[in-house]
């Protein structure tokens, strides 16, 4: 149907020439009303010329960038009528179009209006299959684009633009879009129609697919719709203007087909043909020209052809008239508008030139009347229009402007007039302009400007203006009367000031102001700057280091000024003889009265050194001696001399001292605290002195020669008092210098340093201390505060004392005080010394020990030391070795080691045995039963050693027993042999014996021996012929031979009768014969009661009874006995029966690992044999049976015929009863299959252990080597030659010793040259003694916080991380390895089978990631046969599509024949009809027309006949097709119905591979959870200790291993979330597919099923009526031959049969019609089918290229 469209929209008249006319109708009156053109002379307004095709004459500059055959010829083909066959062509443009020679040439220069005469003969056409297709048009010039018309040979592009440039190609613009989709060609473009007229809109009414051919496209640049407020606006002017035009085509028209068949063939249909293309518009002339001629370089005489060259009009020129003519530039340009001209205006310039310009600024200041500027006047003349005289000219008023002598030259002075010598060029009354006039500069007057003004001076031609004003100050100029001198200008200054122009302040001076003097002193500080000038401006003097202040009298923040005594030395920190410190507390109340931490006592005789190391200043010090006397009016005499490093040098500062004046002698005045010695000392900065101050006599009375020996003095300090009175501040000389000495002596000012303790000085005092102390020191000293120490970083600018924190003292707050310690960021700490335990209240200053008394210990002396309690009176803790500490009050031992407990760690805790109270041997070691506490086999709550035979007695814990508690109690099961196995109670209903070793299994727990007449697994049911309570123990019958409650018959043999009893005591019993076998002679094979044995004496404690086990036989021994009848030694013990000894103490732990190994050995080849025997399933074929017989027990109550209650009720039960033995055989072989795990788990651990083992065994063997040959080297050595070498060694220690004792009595000796090198030794310590301490404090507490740190640290938490083991368990022990274990083969062992950390995780991780990689390279295989058969699956779908295009076909011709011959039917039945219906017919007639119908309707003949039936099978054997090709569709059916399985077998595959990815991705997550918290703690551990560095570096690489193997695994698995996206995908678009192609295929199987019975059926109906017809005529004519004259009867008959006859008609019409609606109907099938297959192969390449994109 869509084709038919196609050919009748191609048959449609086509009326585009009409459109086209009233287009260009349409325009040229829009265009006549809007530009109103006057073609004759353009005199009143805008003119234009015609508008006509722009392509005419410019096919050269036409370009297509794809034509068919321009290298080579190229086959075509069109897009036909159905009934035709396919038409194909060549296409060869290699030479240009001729209808004669060159027909099949389609250029794009074809498309050109003029071209030919028969303008569908020669078109253009594009390659064929290019979508992308440009045609441009470039322009030799601007011209006025109006509309584009283009008409197709072909379909019109599906989607196309329309693009335009005003600057020949640099930039493009678009005019419209076009597209039969916009939404998807060109997303985002507005729809059409526009709002605007220049809106870009997208329009789809021109890219319909019909017609077929000659469709058009038009545009209009100008809609007519819209209304245009301004037809001459530029931005119109500007849309209409175009260099260049282009057409994009952008998307082709097609059927459809060309997606699903690529071959060459089919993209031989689809191109673009252009026959036609029209570009209408005009010469671009913006108004100015009504006529065009030539362009430079274009064709002059071409018909038709719009010229490019204006022939411009109104002083325009140019090739578009785009500027004016030269000298016409007094109006600016403009295109020429309706009733308006813009014509270009001539300048104005006087005639004194002939060039102008236009100047738009001056045209607008103008007020938009005139932009014309001259250019070049002449005659000395300016200005736009000439009309000013040029500079130092002037105009003449007696001359006319035009007069070539109208400007004359000025007269004026240079050197004083403005311009050098400018005047007035004209006369302007309101400007103040006098023609002539010179103007002078600022400062100058006079006609010609030739002197200066008042107040100025200095004529200068290069002064701009004229003459220099009076540079006078006025704060510093005389006031009144001439500033300065005029012609020198020298300026009239007042007292104080200087300088040429008064504006300088005389030296020491400052602050020019209008003062009477002008300007003030500066008064700098005498000390606090380094001279008496200033800064002119603001008066600041030059200060000293770190002084501030205008004067510089003030100290800078974070400096202080020091104190006369800041020079002191303290006595502690003296060198001399041993020193008696004596250190002093200081209270809060009061303010101490020394300075330091105290005093040294200095007795007569003693000497203290103090080391000056450097003064500030080379001048004269005053010692002053700061001191405490120790006796009322106590009296001293001292002596200080001065060491100096050498001779003094003459030249220097004290050149003049002599040796003499450096001893100095002075004596203390009874109570006072200080003293100055009469003669002062000289010092030089930058010189170490040692002053050498001694004790020569005191005494406790006022007279000298009476002699005291006290207790001597308390020295505090020694200070350096600086003589200030000798400076310059004191001694100048100058007025100032004395008043300052005068006030220093009247306040007394130098007090300030005799006392520590410092008051405020008076306000005289103040300022003269400051000044002297920085003259002495160069300026201020920094506070440097130590910031630990103090509050802040500034200090008292007095003395610069630091604001100290609590405990803190010094003047930099850097010392602890007296009774204070760790000195540190909070200052220090009290000592806080316990008055019992300590001597004093003082400390060490670093780390706060107080002196302790005897036996008292800690920092504060307030406990007893480490290992002692009962304060004070400590004593030592017993705690027997075991622990190193015990509570403080009651002497109980704290943290006992060694498995140890109690008051004095004097036993061992639970779980271990031994004497801890003895000295040697005592150790507490672990109780093998069979392994220690804390492991997973341990089974007893203690042991003890047998005092007897020394052997380790375990106490079991209830179900256990064995020596070892290693095995199950009776009545027990389990597998405590294995890690983790425990023993459980077997749950038999109390009806076995619990003592009894067989009564159940010990694997299982299942009941074995069952007592008090019960029976099963668990005990739980009577035996038959009993009945009772089984849980009870109640089951029981009458007993015909005397039975009792114990289920025994008195009269068996096995019974004694007597007492009834089970066996007789002494007797073993045998429950399987059911027997009680009677003790025997010795000789017998039955065992002997336990008694002595024969011919031996009794021992007494060898058997503890004389009774056996009643199901063994076994005598009960004693430790370390063993054998049936207690006559060998134990295993543990060694020796000959009796006598034996229990073996070394290390047997135990190697016999228990022995004995272990053994016990699994022998179990595994128990267990080997029998599945060696039995097979794998032997185990359970006891199981199997019993379940095998219950179900017989079913089969035979279902089978039975008569089925009772009980019957039933039997059933239930035993159909229970197989339940539970099925879930309890699963639940088995589910055991069974974790203890195979387990089994490999512990082969792999025995293994290592076993290497251990070996490597131990070896490491033995080789000490063992080692020690014997030691001992042949003891049994070999020569005793005499070792008691020479003893005596020759006691000689040589002999005279060691003589040479130590000369060494060490002679003077001079290596000791005493060691003593002084040990006294420089301790001067140097006790110099770096602070510091070092201070950094010894700082290590300790790093050291501590370090050990913290340490010993928080614990690998545990990792190793349970990363391999899976408890972080606690050993090596040997654990089965996933950890930090620093290894193999047999020495590698690094993390991980294992039942190992749940990251190394294990990581490892399941990569290997399930390897499978899931296998499973996908399968799954990529089988989407590639998948691939490979949707491939045949579409060749197939294209060959049933052609089969079904030609199906089609035949149908449609069926169908046209069937119409044609209906027809002809209806019109013979209404001939037929009409006759019969007249009423004049005559027998003759209806004989004549009825013989006609029988001639014309009915076969004469057999052969007609069979001819008729022939093309009757024939057309159905056409329609057979239809079958044939339902039959190949159903193929496909098929093949998608096995797509669909393949499909769904790829969902089943792709959902089992996601679950496997789903388990990879999170254990990938769980390894990447425990991998984060693995590196957080090897970082952590890292950063601690460099051991624990070293030993997590391996598990850092091995984690590195770990994260490269899960970032693979998780890029692995990110693949696999992709590829199962795709699959599922494909799955959907298969299943859909698949689903789709079976609903069609099934319909159309169904409608193909209709079809057949319809065609069928009524055709062998009609052939059947019209064989009978055809008899029954040939005998009717035959009989109206005989029987002429029963003609009327046989007209009847012949009526009658006609309208039977015409009945038949219009059934058989009824059939066709009917047959043709069904065909009708196949044929919609057919094209529903066509769609559903073309879905089906879209989604088939939809699937095709997800393969091809899978990755």
């Amino acid at each position: 149907p869509f084709l038919f469209r196609m050919e009748r929209g191609r048959r449609q008249p086509l009326l585009w020439e009409l459109r086209l006319g009233l287009l260009l109708s349409v325009l040229a009156t829009t265009l006549a009303q809007a530009l109103a053109p006057d073609v004759p002379g353009c005199s009143r307004g805008s003119c234009y010329p015609a508008t006509g095709d722009l392509l005419v004459g410019r096919a050269d500059r036409l370009t297509a960038s794809s034509t068919c055959g321009l290298h080579s010829p190229q086959p075509y083909c069109i897009v036909s009528h159905l009934q035709d066959e396919k038409k194909c062509f060549l296409c060869d443009s290699r030479r240009p179009f001729s209808a004669r020679d060159n027909p099949h040439s389609h250029r794009i220069q074809n498309v050109v209006t003029s071209f030919a005469p028969q303008r569908r003969a020669a078109w253009w056409q594009s390659e064929n299959g290019i979508p992308e297709v440009t045609i441009q048009l470039d322009l030799e010039a601007e011209f006025h684009f109006t509309h584009l018309i283009m008409t197709f040979k072909t379909f019109r592009p599906a989607a196309m633009l329309v693009e335009r440039s005003a600057d020949f190609g640099r930039t493009w613009h678009v005019y419209r879009y076009f597209s039969y989709d916009c939404g998807a060609d060109f997303p985002g473009v507005p729809l059409a129609p526009p709002r605007h007229w220049d809106d870009v809109v997208c329009e789809s009414r021109y890219s319909e697919i019909e017609p077929s051919t000659e469709g058009e496209v038009i545009y209009r640049v100008l809609d007519p719709a819209i209304p245009i407020p301004d037809p001459y606006s530029s931005r119109i002017q500007n849309l209409l203007k175009i260099t260049n035009l282009r057409v994009n085509l952008t998307r082709l028209h097609t059927l459809g087909d060309n997606l699903l068949d690529p071959r060459r063939e089919i993209r031989e249909k689809y191109y673009y043909a252009l026959y036609e293309l029209v570009v209408r518009g005009n010469c671009f002339c913006y108004g100015h020209a009504s006529q065009c001629a030539p362009a430079p370089g274009a064709p002059a005489y071409v018909e038709g052809m719009v010229h490019g060259a204006c022939i411009c009009k109104h002083n325009t020129h140019g090739l578009n008239c785009e500027q004016c003519q030269d000298f016409y530039h007094d109006l600016p340009w403009h295109p020429a508008e309706d009733g308006h001209s813009h014509a270009c205006r001539k300048c104005e310039c006087h005639g004194h030139t002939h060039s102008c310009h236009f100047d738009m600024a001056i045209y607008l200041a103008s007020g938009n009347v005139s932009g014309g500027v001259c250019d070049g006047c002449q005659h000395n003349t300016a200005g736009r229009h000439c009309e000013f005289c040029r500079p130092f000219f002037y105009r003449d008023p007696t001359k006319d402007l035009g007069d070539p002598a109208v400007c004359r030259s000025c007269d004026c002075d240079p050197m004083g007039s403005q311009d050098g010598g400018r005047c007035d060029s004209h006369d302007d009354p309101a400007l103040g302009l006098v023609s002539g006039q010179c103007r002078c500069k600022e400062h100058v007057v006079g006609t010609r400007c030739q002197q200066c003004r008042d107040g100025f001076f200095g004529l200068s031609a290069s002064d701009p203006v004229g003459c220099q004003r009076c540079q006078c100050n006025t704060r510093g100029t005389v006031p009144g009367g001439t500033p300065c001198d005029p012609k020198s200008g020298t300026c009239f200054c007042k007292r104080l000031v200087t300088g040429h122009g008064c504006n300088h302040c005389l030296p020491g001076h400052w602050g020019l102001s209008h003062d009477l003097h002008g300007c003030r002193p500066c008064d700098c500080d005498v000390g606090g700057a380094l001279d008496p000038q200033c800064n002119e401006a603001t008066g600041q003097c030059r200060c000293r280091q770190h002084m501030v202040g205008r004067r510089c009298e003030q100290v800078q923040p974070g400096y202080f000024r020091p104190f006369l005594d800041h020079l002191t030395w303290e006595a502690e920190d003296t060198r001399g003889q041993v020193l008696d410190v004596v250190e002093r507390l200081v209270t809060t109340q009061e303010t101490p009265s020394w300075t330091g931490s105290g005093f040294v006592r200095l007795q007569e005789g003693q000497v203290l050194e103090f080391l000056v190391a450097s003064v500030p200043r080379a001048m004269d010090y005053d010692l002053l001696l700061r001191l405490e006397p120790q006796v009322p009016e106590q009296w001293a005499e001292m002596e200080l001399t001065v060491q100096r490093p050498g001779p003094v040098p003459a030249h220097s500062p004290c050149g003049h001292v002599l040796p003499k004046d450096d001893h100095i002698q002075g004596t203390l005045q009874p109570d006072s605290r200080y003293m100055v010695f009469p003669s002062p000392v000289c010092l030089e900065p930058g010189i170490s002195y040692k002053l050498h101050l001694k004790l020569l006599r005191t005494g406790g009375s006022t007279q000298p020669e009476t002699p005291y020996s006290g207790p001597g003095l308390l020295i505090d300090s020694l200070v350096l008092l600086p003589r200030v009175l000798v400076l310059e501040m004191f001694s100048g000389g100058d007025a100032a210098a004395l008043e300052r000495h005068a006030t220093f002596e009247r306040y007394r000012c130098h007090e300030e340093g005799l006392v520590p303790r410092k008051t405020p000085p008076s306000e005289a005092c103040a300022p003269l201390l400051v000044s002297l102390s920085t003259m002495i020191y160069n300026g201020a000293l920094p506070c440097q505060c130590n910031p630990q120490g103090s509050l802040s970083s500034e200090c008292n600018p007095h003395g610069g004392q630091c604001l100290c924190k609590p405990g803190v003292v010094g003047r930099r707050c850097d010392l602890c005080a007296p009774g204070y310690y760790g000195f540190g960021p909070t200052g220090c700490q009290a000592c806080q010394c316990s008055p019992e335990g300590a001597l004093s209240g003082l400390c060490e200053g670093t780390s706060g020990q107080c002196p302790c008394r005897t036996g008292a210990f800690g920092l504060r002396c307030d406990r007893c030391q480490r290992g002692q309690w009962g304060f004070p009176s400590c004593r030592p803790c017993a705690c027997n070795g075991r622990a190193d500490e015990c509570d403080t009050h009651t002497g109980a031992c704290l943290g006992c080691r060694d498995h140890t407990g109690g008051e004095h760690c004097e036993r061992c805790i639970a779980g271990f045995h031994g004497d801890p109270r003895l000295p040697y041997g005592g150790q507490c070691r672990p109780c093998p039963c069979p392994e220690g506490p804390g492991s997973q086999r341990y089974f007893a709550t203690s042991c003890h050693r047998d005092e007897y035979s020394q052997q380790i007695v375990c106490h079991c814990r209830a179900g256990y027993t064995g020596l070892r508690c290693e095995a199950c109690a009776p009545g027990h099961f389990g597998d405590p042999s294995r890690p983790g196995g425990r023993c459980q109670l077997c749950e038999c209903s109390g009806n076995i014996d619990p003592t009894d070793p067989d009564a159940c299994d010990p694997h299982t727990g299942q009941c074995l021996r069952c007592l008090h007449h019960t029976e099963g697994p668990h005990c739980a049911h009577c035996k038959p012929g009993f009945h009772g309570q089984a849980a009870r123990q109640s089951c029981h019958r009458e007993c015909g031979k005397g039975w009792l409650g114990l289920g025994l018959c008195c009269s068996d043999p096995w019974v004694d009768g007597a007492r009834c009893l089970p066996c007789l005591e002494g007797s073993a019993s045998d429950r399987s014969s059911h027997s009680c076998p009677v003790p025997t002679p010795v000789h017998r094979a039955v065992p002997l009661p336990c008694r002595a044995p024969l011919g031996r004496p009794w021992f007494g404690g060898w058997r503890t009874s004389q009774d056996c086990h009643r199901s063994t036989g076994h005598c009960s021994c004693r430790p370390g006995v063993s054998g049936v009848r207690c006559d060998q030694c134990a295993r543990g013990f060694s020796g000959v029966f009796p006598a034996c000894h229990p073996c070394h103490a290390c047997f135990g732990d190697w016999d228990r690992v022995v004995q272990d190994l053994a016990a699994r050995t022998r179990r595994l080849e128990q267990r080997a044999q029998e599945l060696q025997q039995t097979g794998v399933l032997g185990a359970f074929e006891s199981s199997f049976q019993y379940m095998q017989e219950k179900l017989g027990t079913v089969q035979r109550i279902v089978g039975a015929h008569n089925t009772s209650a009980a019957s039933t009720a039997q059933l239930v039960k035993a159909t229970e009863e197989l339940r539970r033995e099925i879930g309890e055989a699963t639940e088995h072989l589910t055991q069974l299959e974790a203890e195979l795990t387990d089994v490999q788990d512990e082969n792999f651990n025995a293994n290592h252990a076993l290497s251990g083992l070996e490597r131990d065994g070896l490491a033995l063997n080789l000490t063992l080597r080692q020690l014997d040959q030691h001992l042949d080297l003891l049994k070999h050595s020569n005793f005499l030659g070792a008691y020479d070498s003893i005596r020759h060694a006691h000689s040589q220690s002999a005279e060691a010793e003589r040479r130590a004792n000369t060494s060490a009595l002679a003077v001079p000796s290596p000791v005493s040259n060691s003593a002084g090198i040990r006294h420089q030794t301790e001067v140097l310590m006790d110099a770096q003694r602070e510091d070092f301490n201070s950094k010894h404090m700082a290590n300790q507490r790093a050291l501590g916080e370090l050990s913290a740190r340490t010993h928080t640290l614990s690998l545990t938490g990792i190793n349970e991380l990363v391999c899976g083991a408890p972080g606690d368990a050993p090596c040997a022990t654990s089965p996933c390895g950890g930090a620093g274990c290894r193999d047999e083969d020495g590698q690094p062992r993390c991980g294992g089978l039942s190992c749940n950390g990251a190394a294990a995780t990581a490892d399941l991780a990569l290997g399930r990631a390897r499978h899931t990689q296998a499973e996908l390279q399968r799954a990529l295989a089988e989407g590639g046969g998948i691939l490979s058969r949707v491939a045949e699956t579409r060749r197939q779908a294209g060959e049933a599509q052609q089969r079904a295009q030609a199906a089609l076909d035949k149908a449609n011709a069926s169908r046209g024949q069937v119409e044609q011959t209906n027809q002809e039917l209806r019109e013979l039945i209404q001939s037929v009809k009409d006759f019969l219906n007249q009423e004049g017919a005559d027998p003759d007639s209806i004989e004549m027309v009825a013989t006609r119908v029988l001639e014309l309707s009915i076969p004469a003949s057999p052969e007609q006949i069979q001819h008729l039936a022939g093309a009757i099978a024939e057309r159905v054997r056409s329609l057979a097709d239809v079958d044939t090709i339902l039959a190949r569709t159903v193929g496909d059916v098929r093949r998608a119905e096995q797509l669909l399985q393949d499909a769904q077998r790829a969902r089943n595959w792709a959902e089992g591979e996601k679950q496997k990815a789903a388990t990879v991705q999170a254990a990938l997550e769980e390894a990447q959870r425990a991998q984060s918290a693995a590196q957080g703690a090897i970082r952590g551990a890292v950063a601690d200790t460099q051991d624990t560095e070293q030993t997590l570096h391996q598990v850092q690489e091995r984690m590195a291993g770990a994260e490269q193997a899960l970032s693979s695994a998780g890029e692995r698995a990110r693949q696999l979330d992709a590829l199962l996206e795709a699959l599922k995908l494909k799955r959907a678009g298969n299943s859909l597919a698949a689903s789709t192609a079976e609903e069609t295929a099934g319909s159309a199987q169904g409608r193909a099923r209709e079809a057949e019975q319809l065609l069928q059926g009524p055709l062998g109906d009609q052939y059947q009526t019209v064989k009978a017809l055809a008899e029954r005529k040939a005998q009717g004519v035959l009989a109206a031959q005989a029987r002429a004259e029963q003609l009327r009867d046989e007209a009847r008959d012949l009526l009658r049969a006609a309208q039977d006859k015409l009945q038949r008609l219009q059934e058989l019409e009824g059939t066709y019609e009917e047959n043709e609606r069904a065909l009708e109907g196949k044929a919609a099938q057919l094209d529903g089918l066509e769609a559903r297959m073309r879905s089906v192969l879209q989604a088939i390449n939809l699937q095709v290229q997800i393969y091809n994109t899978c990755q």
